[in-house]
Parts: C-alpha cells; structure tokens; sequence
C-alpha cells in the first residue's frame, strides 16, 4: 500500500512536470518559461527527498539528572546530529511523552519545528514544569519531514530511552515524639530504655547482670567492692509508619507528609519502618540512616492509591502487628469508626497509635469526623489533624508541653 502511494505522487509529480513544460511550449513567452523553471527546483527537491533515508538521523536527550523532588522543573536538551549535509526544507520533531508526563505543563513544547538547512547538527529544548511524582520513562522521538509541494511526507521513530526519578517533596520539620497521654492521665511510656555507653555520669555498686566491661577498677580499689559506671539512659523512640493506600483525592499529600514523617524522624537519629499495601504489599523493618532514607523515598516515588483493603482491615488481617511491639503513627486522609476500634485494640496490646488525619489546606473536619475525633481520644487513639501546606504544625502540641 505505501509502495503504491509512493509510485502515485512520482507519476503526479510527473504530470505536473509535463503539464507546465507543455504549457511553456505552447504558450511561449517568458512568463510561461519561468513558470516552468520555477517549478523544476522544486520538483527536484520533492523527487531527491523521496529517496532521503532519515534513518541517519543519530538523536540524543541529555537529561540533567536523574533524581528530582516533585514539583521541580526539568529541562531538556534534544540534540539531532546527521552525516549528509542534504538540505531540509523543515523537520517537525516530537519527544513522545508516556502517560505520566504528556499532561505536564510545558513552558517549552517537547514537539518543536525546525529549519536545519544544510546544518548536520542542530539541537532545542523543552520544559517541563511541576514533575509530578513517580519513575518516569523516556523511549521514542518521532520525526517528520516533507517537500513544499506536500507530494512527499516521510515520519520515522527512533528509540531513545531515559529515565527520571521524582521523588515526593517534603517538608523540613522537626520530629518530637508523643507521650503516652490519654484521659486517664500520663501512663507509663512502653518505649525501649537503653543506655548511652558513651558517656558515663557516675559510678554506683555492682548489681547482677552488669557487664564486666562496665566495672570502674580505680573505685573498686578504693572502695574494696566492685564498682560499676552509671551510664546516661536514653529512651529510643523508634516507630513504625502505616501509610493508607486507598484512592483518595488527598492520596498525594498522604505520600508528601509520610516522606517528611520519616525523613524528620531518621533525621532526628531515630530508627523507623513503613508498610503500604497497594498492589502489592511492602514492609521495611525498622532501620536508621540514610540508606534507609533513600530506600523509603524510592519506594514513595513508586507507590499509587490502588489499595483494594481500608487501612482498619489492614491492621486487623495483617500479622505484621502481631509481632511488633512499638509506637504506630498511621498516615490516612479517611476516618472511620472501625478503623478507630482497630487502632485502639493494636494500641492496647502492641503499644501507642498516633493517627494523622490529612486534610486539604483550608479543608475543615467534618461533623461525623469531630465526633469519630472524641471517640478516639477516649479509646487513647490520638488523632492529629494535618492539613496541605502545614505539615509543621503537627508536632507543635509536643513542642508546646
């Protein structure tokens, strides 16, 4: 079918050759001959890019680099390079966006045109404004280019692949743990006490199960007793993140306060974990540092609101909770009655549960939401309300006691 589309506009080309020699012929003059030399370059250019190979065509993205906070802005460079110096009378030429990217704002177009002339290299740039979270992927340029006549249109693809990490953003902010309070009164804390072997305060008798290494052997023959050092103790804080994936307008604000959550708690020498079911379940035991930072991240980078199971049955179902015993911070943007009964059952056996309710900037809790909100506090399930844009603000009850 292309063949003979093909062989069709060289016998119109043809005819419109015969057409304007015939027309000179007849006719005379120099009007006539002009015409008809007028028309020859062009129908030269048409019959020579008819056999031009776009397939030379060598075309590079050069990508910035590879890790990026959402909302950033990413510019890139495309360039063309070719080995034949034929001249274009225009090349239209298009970065196929995948689906994840072809709704961006684009300060410059990704499909641009272009007049290389006889140039054998030639480059553009494009922009895209407010990446939006996730892996994006690069893969295919599409090319077209024609005669002036319109007689001769050639596209080709050519594969170019690339990829891009957006990470979600995040908002600076400075973790403080919560106490155990509830209305009962401060209870005891359930948190792990260890000892700062780093610093001594002082020395005290030996009491069985110090270690050896802890006896202070100058005040031990002093004294004519063993004598061990007092060491400084420290509440570890480490917690662990639920983050809820169901499909909800706010999800991305659930994911952008989850990744400053855990970021302000790693940053604060804490250790944390995460569990999200999606597609597929993903659990991350409970680890610091910045190998574990990057791992959350990338994981957040990926992860999409196609949760099939609320986050009440998750905690009810899922053996995860039976084996831990530590303080659960729950991230979700929907409340609900059984998802506070489950919490405050997991809270009575495993250890504290801290619930942070995400809303819209001026969004305010709704009637049903105030009342679920004073069922929990009773249950001792705290509920912390966090809206878009003020993520800070939820540790600012901690930071006021």
């Amino acid at each position: 079918m292309l063949l003979i589309k093909k062989a069709w506009k060289f016998v119109l080309l043809l005819f419109l050759i015969l057409l304007t020699f015939s027309y000179a012929m007849f006719q005379g003059g120099f009007v006539s001959w002009f015409l008809f030399y007028s028309f020859l370059p062009f129908a030269i250019y048409s019959v020579g890019l008819s056999f031009y190979p776009l397939g030379e065509f060598e075309i590079t993205r050069a990508l910035p680099k590879m890790d990026y906070n959402a909302g950033e802005q990413l510019k890139v460079t495309v360039t063309i390079k070719r080995s034949r110096a034929f001249p274009l009378f225009y090349l239209l030429i298009e970065d196929q966006l995948n689906d994840s990217l072809a709704y961006t704002q684009q300060q410059k177009s990704a499909k641009a045109l272009l007049f290389p002339g006889f140039k054998k290299e030639f480059s553009y740039e494009y922009i895209l404004k407010e990446l939006p979270r996730g892996e994006h992927f690069f893969h295919t340029f599409t090319v077209r280019t024609g005669d002036p006549l319109g007689l001769f249109e050639k596209e080709k693809g050519f594969a170019s692949d690339g990829r891009i990490i957006v990470y979600p953003a995040y908002t600076e902010m400075l973790y403080r743990p919560f106490e155990n309070q509830y209305d009962q009164g401060l209870t005891a804390s359930r948190e792990r006490v260890q000892r700062d072997t780093s610093m001594a305060i002082g020395i005290r008798e030996y009491r069985p199960g110090d270690r050896f290494s802890w006896i202070n052997w100058k005040a031990t023959a002093k004294r004519n007793e063993f004598m061990t050092k007092e060491f400084e103790q420290r509440q570890s804080h480490d917690v662990f993140v639920v983050m809820d994936c169901v499909p909800d307008r706010r999800f991305e604000t659930v994911v952008s306060f989850t990744a400053s959550l855990l970021r302000a708690v790693l940053k604060k020498g804490a250790q944390t974990g995460l569990l999200t079911i999606s597609k597929d379940r993903a659990s991350f035991p409970i680890r610091g540092g910045e190998h574990q930072l990057q791992e959350l991240f990338y994981h957040l980078a990926r992860i999409e609101a196609k949760s099939y199971s609320s986050l009440d049955k998750i905690l009810e179902t899922d053996g995860f909770f039976i084996q831990q015993t530590v303080s659960f911070l729950l991230v979700t943007a929907q409340l609900s009655k059984t998802l506070i009964e489950k919490a405050s059952f997991l809270g009575q056996r495993k250890g504290t549960i801290t619930l942070f309710l995400l809303k819209d900037q001026l969004e305010s809790p709704s009637d049903d939401e105030r009342g679920l909100i004073a069922i929990a506090n009773a249950r001792g399930v705290r509920i912390v309300m966090v809206h878009e844009g003020n993520f800070a603000a939820a540790f600012s009850e901690v930071a006021g006691r």
